[in-house]
């Protein structure tokens, strides 16, 4: 009986070593050799082997390209306490942002408003994100608080040039004013905001302290 078992254990092992060397018919995957491997290879000339020192400063611009640089609207000086703890409420690091100077002068801005009823003025808020539009809410001088600024210009015709560039939607109530020079402020700036702080800030309400948050301007 021992007998018996040891010579079907010994059948069993040669039909497995003859299945996967392909000698009964077409070799499992797991079993391939270089050339069947090679040959099974999809898009080949996509793969790129890159030195050391490549390989390195290809890791290190797609980790660069992951953050991205943010910056609130002006915010008066009075206000800037209240704007970076609003930014700690938001989870965001001690340290993680800059206090840039905005003191403003004058400007032409692309204004929509006013509005004073805050369920119209969020209202409009929301229509404007939807469109994709960045904004700042403005507070001050008195005849345009509170209304939405979408952009800011050197001059009267830069500031209608832009408006050329939008849709009808997006020009309902909105017009070309004048802003004086301002009192000073500053932005605050996160240049390195990974994605989950970068949605934080973007979702940032208009007239929270902190204000809206885009795209850096320039780049610290």
């Amino acid at each position: 009986m021992l007998r018996t078992l040891v010579l079907l254990l010994l059948l069993a092992n040669a039909l497995f070593f003859a299945w996967a060397r392909g000698w009964l018919g077409p070799a499992p995957r797991h079993a391939e050799r270089e050339p069947e491997r090679i040959a099974a290879q999809v898009r080949p000339e996509a793969f790129q082997l890159l030195p050391p020192n490549a390989a390195s400063a290809a890791v290190q611009a797609a980790r660069a390209a992951a953050f991205v640089c943010l910056e609130s609207w002006p915010v008066p000086e009075a206000g800037i306490a209240a704007a970076e703890a609003a930014l700690a409420s938001a989870q965001l690091p001690a340290g993680s942002w800059a206090r840039v100077d905005a003191t403003a002068g004058p400007a032409w801005l692309v204004y929509a408003g006013r509005y004073p009823e805050a369920a119209l003025r969020q209202a409009r808020e929301a229509e404007l994100r939807k469109l994709g539009l960045n904004f700042e809410l403005i507070t001050a001088p008195a005849d345009l608080a509170p209304g939405f600024v979408l952009s800011r210009h050197a001059s009267r015709e830069e500031a209608q040039a832009w408006l050329k560039t939008q849709s009808a939607s997006a020009l309902r109530g909105v017009r070309v004013v004048l802003l004086p020079a301002g009192p000073a402020g500053y932005r605050l700036r996160v240049a390195r905001a990974d994605a989950e702080q970068a949605e934080r800030l973007k979702s940032l309400p208009a007239d929270s302290p902190a204000g809206g948050f885009r795209p850096c301007e320039r780049k610290p």
